[in-house]
């Protein structure tokens, strides 16, 4: 099968983490701002292993300096994306990278992106809705000034209230103000867990009560915590390229999507950081194809599934749904 043109549903996606490396090379130029150990010797980012990466992100991101610049990047990322046939898509952005936690200054960024993504809804028939997302590494308190800003801007764009980074900083349970916080402003909740963590990661990001979480994938380890993620309908936003890359599975062979998806898992697919990891979806779709044999109506069931767990209003989610039936 062709998978480029396939429509797709895409929920795990971080808006920094999509940056193209030419893009983060034309800012840093037009800046003055050093990337020196930022790239390989092809032109990608250059990382250890999955701290190292965090690191090489949130230098890279430093060339992002203001809302023109997170403009353009969404402008940038979406227009990617539409290539590789997504048609919605939610991203992970930082309230910490756009505005520090000010509110006033995250509305700022917000306008700015809002307006670049109607512009590439517009050229190239993309949805995008935003999650904010507190940086868990960062700790409790910046993540309350992130979820304020959340909160004040909830909202038709911003729909969701995610949580990233370092899985083994702290204990998730310590950002349950912030989670609380954004539940009353009417914000869907997401969280990252269950990929360097282990199962015992993904049992804490049920206790803030969220509606999906981010990787997962380790719960396949826990065969109680998988039966608990059917009976409370929880769905995970699998990376399948992203954990082989990283090294949470030695090939994707060895992936537990297909396992969770058999034991009735809400399972859907993304690609977290695609030019980190050298992955879009159209490469997660064949290399399913390919390594799982998934066919067309597993490829729909599992959009019909992103669509069903989208954070986005019902008109939205039906016409989602219409495309997949």
């Amino acid at each position: 099968m062709e998978f480029q043109n396939t429509p797709k549903i895409e929920l795990h996606l971080h808006l920094e983490g999509a940056m193209p490396p030419e893009f983060a090379r034309r800012l840093a130029d037009e800046k003055n701002i050093s990337l020196e150990g930022v790239f390989d010797e092809t032109g990608g980012y250059a990382y250890r292993d999955f701290w190292h990466f965090l690191e090489v992100y949130e230098v890279a991101t430093q060339v992002l300096t203001g809302p023109e610049e997170f403009a353009r990047l969404t402008k940038a990322v979406l227009e990617q994306s539409a290539q590789h046939g997504v048609v919605y898509t939610e991203a992970f952005i930082s309230p910490d990278f756009c505005g520090g936690g000010d509110v006033g200054a995250w509305k700022e960024y917000l306008a700015a992106m809002q307006q670049a993504a109607a512009e590439a809804e517009a050229e190239h028939g993309i949805k995008l809705r935003g999650i904010a997302t507190p940086i868990r590494h960062f700790g409790p308190e910046k993540a309350k000034a992130a979820a304020k800003c959340a909160a004040e801007t909830s909202g038709d764009f911003i729909t969701g209230l995610g949580i990233g980074g370092d899985e083994k900083a702290g204990k998730l349970s310590d950002f349950s103000w912030s989670f609380d916080c954004a539940r009353e402003a009417g914000l869907q909740l997401t969280a990252h867990a269950g990929e360097w963590g282990g199962p015992e990661s993904v049992r804490d990001a049920l206790s803030l009560n969220v509606e999906r979480i981010g990787h997962g994938v380790r719960a396949i380890e826990d065969a109680e915590l998988v039966k608990e993620l059917v009976t409370r309908d929880v769905t995970l936003e699998v990376c399948p390229g992203s954990n082989v890359f990283l090294g949470v599975y030695p090939k994707l062979a060895d992936h537990p999507l297909v396992r969770l998806m058999d034991a009735g898992v809400n399972c859907t697919v993304s690609t977290d950081d695609p030019p980190f990891f050298h992955t879009t979806m159209t490469k997660e779709y064949q290399d399913l194809a390919t390594v799982f044999r998934f066919d067309e109506q597993v490829f729909l069931d599992l959009n019909k599934m992103a669509a069903k767990a989208a954070f986005c209003d019902e008109d939205t989610r039906a016409a989602l749904l219409k495309q997949f039936t």
